[in-house]
C-alpha cells in the first residue's frame, strides 16, 4: 500500500473529478487537493503539466508516481487500497459497471459540457442555441432511460450496496440536475438518486460541484471571447457532440477567433 499522502489536481465541477473524490473519500484514503491557476484556459500549467500533459483534471500524484483519466485513476486506486473493494466481485457485474462508465465519460459528459457552452458561456445564441438546447435534451432523457434500464428493480447500479458504478453515474446525473433536466419525480433514477445523495462520499462531492456551478454560470459569460488569450479545450467527444447536435457553425466561428483548441498533442 502507498505510504505518501495522495495529491489530487481537481476541481470541483468536473465530473471526471468528482468520481476521484468519490471514490478516495468512500475508501476512506487521505488526500489533498487544489484547483491548478488558470485551468482550461488552454495555457501551460507548472506542476499540472508534468501530471498530465493534456493539462485536464483529475491527475493523481502518489509520490513519484503521476496518473491521469478517471478511469485509470479509479483503477489504481482499486488495485492499490483493496481493503474497501468498490468493483463487485462477478465478472459480468463489474463489466456492466465498465459500460456504464465508459458511457457516462463520453456520451453524457458530451451533452453537460455543452450545455454549459450554451448557457452559460453563450457560443451559441438565438435559434441555432434553442437548437443545440433542444437536441441536449432529448439526448439526456435517451441517456436517463438507458440508465434507467441498467438500474431495474435494484437499490443501486453496482447491485445491493453503493459502489463503483454508482460513482461513475451520480456526477453526470447531478449535473443534469443542475441544467434542470434531471430525472423526473417519481421515476426509480429519481429514487436512487435521493439515495445516494445521502452517503457521506456523494454529499460532500456534490455540495462542491454546486457551489462551484453557480460561480461558473455567473462567470462564465465573455471568460473565452476573442482577445482574451483563453482558449476553450474541444477534445473528442466534446467535439463530436457539438458537431452532430448542429453545431458546427459554433466551431468554425470560434477557431477563426482563435479561442477554441484540441487536446495534446498539438492542440495545446
Amino acid at each position: 500500500m502507498s505510504q505518501s499522502k495522495l495529491f489530487l489536481h481537481d476541481h470541483p465541477a468536473s465530473s471526471y473529478a468528482q468520481k476521484v473524490r468519490m471514490a478516495l473519500r468512500e475508501k476512506g484514503i487521505p488526500f489533498d487537493m487544489a484547483i491548478p491557476d488558470s485551468l482550461g484556459s488552454g495555457r501551460r500549467i507548472s506542476g499540472l503539466e508534468e501530471a498530465n500533459p493534456r493539462m485536464e483534471v483529475p491527475a493523481l500524484v502518489d509520490g513519484d508516481f503521476k496518473i491521469f483519466d478517471s478511469k485509470i485513476i479509479l483503477q489504481y486506486l482499486e488495485d492499490q487500497y483493496p481493503e474497501h473493494p468498490l468493483l463487485p466481485k462477478d465478472p459480468k457485474s463489474r463489466a456492466e459497471a465498465r459500460m456504464i462508465e465508459e458511457v457516462c465519460d463520453t456520451g453524457y459528459e458530451a451533452i453537460n459540457w455543452g450545455l454549459g457552452e450554451i448557457t452559460w458561456s453563450e457560443r451559441a445564441t438565438g435559434e441555432l442555441a434553442n437548437n443545440l438546447l433542444a437536441q441536449a435534451n432529448t439526448q439526456t432523457k435517451i441517456l436517463l432511460d438507458w440508465l434507467t434500464e441498467r438500474l431495474g428493480d435494484k437499490q443501486f447500479f453496482n447491485g445491493d450496496s453503493f459502489g463503483y458504478a454508482d460513482i461513475c453515474v451520480a456526477p453526470y446525473v447531478n449535473r443534469s440536475c443542475v441544467y434542470g433536466n434531471g430525472p423526473a419525480d417519481g421515476t426509480p433514477l429519481r429514487a436512487w438518486r435521493e439515495r445516494v445523495s445521502e452517503i457521506p462520499s456523494v454529499k460532500q462531492t456534490t455540495e462542491e460541484m454546486q457551489a462551484a456551478t453557480q460561480k461558473m454560470a455567473s462567470t462564465f459569460k465573455g471568460l473565452f471571447k476573442a482577445g482574451t488569450g483563453r482558449k476553450r479545450e474541444y477534445r473528442d467527444h466534446r467535439l463530436e457532440w457539438m458537431i452532430k447536435s448542429g453545431g458546427l457553425e459554433v466551431v468554425e466561428r470560434r477557431l477563426k477567433e482563435d479561442t477554441i483548441r484540441f487536446s495534446w498533442p498539438g492542440g495545446i
